[in-house]
């Protein structure tokens, strides 16, 4: 099954000057066939030669499919000069209540200053 809509992000910095990471906490309002709240923290690194990484772990409260839980997102992307990708994974087996079988994949995609997503998952 696919889910498709969009998503307001507001990311907060976090001051760690003996950590050579950036590291900044993530609040979500998800809208769409996936209506809830994500929250998180997410690591990034970016290299003097413009490589950068990052990984996230996002705790998702929302109702899907007209049924209301809880999942966690893993989240891990890389970008250079001659690619980019992004990978974001349900980690299996941290549904819970209506949700506690979910599984799949979620898209971001990025466009004109606006977040929607798709997320392909299984029930």
């Amino acid at each position: 099954m696919i889910a498709a809509g969009t998503f307001v992000v507001d990311l907060s910095p976090q001051e760690d000057s003996k950590a050579p990471a950036g590291r900044m906490l993530i609040e979500k309002t998800y809208a769409g066939d996936l209506v809830g709240s994500g929250v998180g923290q997410m690591i990034s690194k970016r290299t003097e030669n413009g490589v950068a990484i990052y990984f996230a772990i996002e705790e998702v409260t929302a109702a899907l499919d007209g049924k209301a839980g809880q999942f966690t997102l893993l989240h891990r992307g890389k970008m250079s000069a001659q690619e980019q990708s992004l990978d974001i994974s349900i980690l299996d087996g941290s549904g819970s209540n209506e949700l506690s079988s979910i599984s799949g994949t979620m898209r971001i995609i990025q466009q004109d200053g606006k977040h929607s997503y798709e997320l392909n998952y299984e029930l």
